[in-house]
């Protein structure tokens, strides 16, 4: 029972690494909070776990405001916060939209920033976790995915500047990130299908063995556990290599 009493709010927890942390957390003792933009399979899912679901877009400012207050009212305070939604898709610089640019930077960094805004107060009542899903890709170039790596370069910058202010104020919340590579989710799966069959097998060559979510729970857990209470601001490589080796 390692997080035994602990109030944990989850992003993208419908499905996925979201879901397989939610159910490490629960078996961990932990209150859940799980939030997704897909309310039906998200009630599904919470309800057999015996967790707490609220519907979310985590890009959107208001929903932030209403779950953290309604947290806030029900429980006084949060002990972690996992910043786990994104979306992935796959455009060179040459081929990406600013539309698509926006909708990725919108999903994956501006979401980030919204949870420690507002999460922050909650997570400084007694001191607590934030674990932001960033990814390998924010350590290295990748071509066919210029919008998702700017995206996840910002979410691991700024996990270094919430762990540096929180480590200023001493109020006791730690920031670190995670940086997996290729994980065997839904999600990379539906943007493998978007390549041609060339990107599909560099892909496929750059992902030295296949990151399962249930890896990258444990690592979540590690971090929001009091374990952990020492580790501020680093940058945690779940990529078997794939980051400091090239792929042949």
């Amino acid at each position: 029972m390692r997080l035994e009493n602990k109030i944990i709010l989850l992003t993208g927890a419908a499905r996925g690494v979201g879901l397989a942390t939610a159910k490490c957390f629960v078996a961990e003792g932990a209150k859940v909070i799980m939030t997704d933009i897909n309310s039906e399979r998200l009630q599904a899912q919470a309800t057999a776990l015996g967790a707490d679901f609220v519907e979310h877009d985590v890009s959107t400012e208001l929903h932030w405001q209403t779950i953290t207050a309604k947290i806030a009212k029900d429980y006084g305070h949060l002990d972690g916060l996992f910043n786990n939604a994104a979306i992935l898709q796959s455009a060179s610089i040459e081929a990406e939209t600013l539309e698509g640019w926006q909708r990725i930077q919108k999903v994956n960094a501006d979401s980030v920033f919204l949870g420690i805004k507002y999460c922050l107060p909650l997570l400084e009542v007694h001191g607590g976790s934030i674990v932001n899903m960033s990814s390998s890709s924010a350590l290295m170039g990748l071509s066919q995915f210029c919008a998702y790596t700017a995206a996840k370069a910002a979410v691991r910058s700024l996990t270094m500047s919430t762990a540096v202010l929180c480590k200023q104020k001493a109020n006791k919340v730690r920031c670190n990130s995670i940086h997996p590579d290729g994980i065997n989710t839904d999600m990379v799966r539906e943007m493998s299908a978007q390549l041609t069959d060339e990107q599909r097998g560099d892909y496929k060559r750059s992902i030295p063995f296949v990151c399962q979510p249930e890896d990258v729970a444990n690592l979540a857990l590690f971090l929001v556990s009091d374990e952990s209470r020492h580790m501020n601001g680093a940058a945690l490589s779940l990529d078997n290599t794939a980051t400091i080796h090239p792929p042949y």
